[in-house]
């Protein structure tokens, strides 16, 4: 619930005028499911949409986080308000955000003009948590000029970030064939920019040559994505990366594609909220039901298989 002596209204009164603590506290409301937490983003959505909300995936280790660093680092000197959210592994323990990553965007953390969090991805599948977007929407109703998502990792099942920002940034580092590989297997469906991390490797050049060579059999109209060469440390490539990501919204706001590139996100963010809530409503009313038990041992007694099962759960829901 709302803070003693405050209400919902006046959380996000504060809210409205970019308070960070009253931002704090109601991504703390729509992470716990609190029913405040929506009622808020209920009343702040309509002051939304002026974000401009950009992802960052990548394997552990490309140096992400020292990226964004540079990436608000260069925001702010141009009087930007950014917000930072990254999605972290779950503690197996706490089922908290693991913070060790947030270390490197320490610099900005006192700066009353960048906010930053970290939420747990709580096991979710595809690197997000359900309440994300949820977030990201509150920081954008706080006034961020620019919100930033970061996610755990590379692979098919982190592709739901693109339902999460409108340009999608792959960060990849040179020696790393996995992610060469994971490209070649679908991820390259993703980005919108690539940028090569830690360009002053020697198998730099390969790389690119690979990333050029694989981007060659996709579709050659549109938006082509560039690779940019970036040695965050140094800052070395970061006034590219914004040009580059800069130029990726202007592209799809003269095409006009960032509306539908937003609607299509908002879509799969209400049917993945509909589809957590049913699986949770399904599980409670299923967890001591004995019918229920009975018909999961004939399954696991192989006299039922599990798709007639899962028919029988549904029809008996629907009862």
């Amino acid at each position: 619930m709302a803070a003693p002596g405050q209400t919902a209204a006046e959380l996000s009164e504060r809210l409205l005028k970019g308070d960070k603590r009253a931002l704090a506290r109601a991504i703390s409301l729509v992470e716990n499911d609190d029913p405040e937490g929506w009622e808020l983003v209920r009343e702040v959505y309509p002051s939304t949409g002026k974000s401009a909300v950009v992802g960052f995936t990548g394997a552990p280790g490309v140096g992400k986080s020292t990226l964004i660093g540079k990436l608000v680092e260069h925001a702010r000197g141009r009087e930007r308000e950014v917000a930072v959210l990254s999605i972290d592994p779950s503690s197996p323990f706490t089922k908290g955000a693991l913070l060790g990553d947030r270390i490197r965007l320490a610099d900005h953390f006192l700066d009353p003009g960048v906010f930053i969090r970290s939420m747990a991805s709580r096991g979710s599948l595809g690197g997000l948590s359900e309440a994300t977007l949820q977030a990201a929407l509150l920081m954008d109703a706080s006034g961020k000029d620019d919100v930033m998502l970061e996610t755990v990792g590379v692979g098919q099942a982190e592709v739901d970030i693109i339902g999460h920002a409108d340009t999608v940034v792959l960060v990849l580092m040179p020696g790393s064939g996995d992610s060469v590989q994971a490209l070649k297997a679908g991820v390259m469906e993703i980005p919108d920019v690539i940028v090569v991390n830690k360009s002053d490797h020697p198998l730099t050049d390969t790389m690119v040559r690979e990333i050029r060579a694989t981007l060659s059999l996709g579709p050659q109209e549109g938006w082509r994505v560039p690779i940019v060469q970036t040695e965050a440390p140094k800052g070395q490539g970061i006034d590219e990366l914004v040009e580059k990501i800069s130029a990726h919204r202007d592209y799809i706001e003269s095409e006009g594609t960032l509306e539908t590139r937003r609607g299509r996100n908002l879509m799969n963010e209400v049917l993945a909220l509909a589809g957590a809530r049913m699986r949770r409503r399904l599980e409670d009313s299923t967890r001591e039901d004995p019918e229920v038990k009975e018909m999961l041992d004939e399954v696991v007694a192989r006299r039922l298989d599990p798709a007639s099962a899962a028919g029988r759960l549904l029809e008996r829901e629907a009862r």
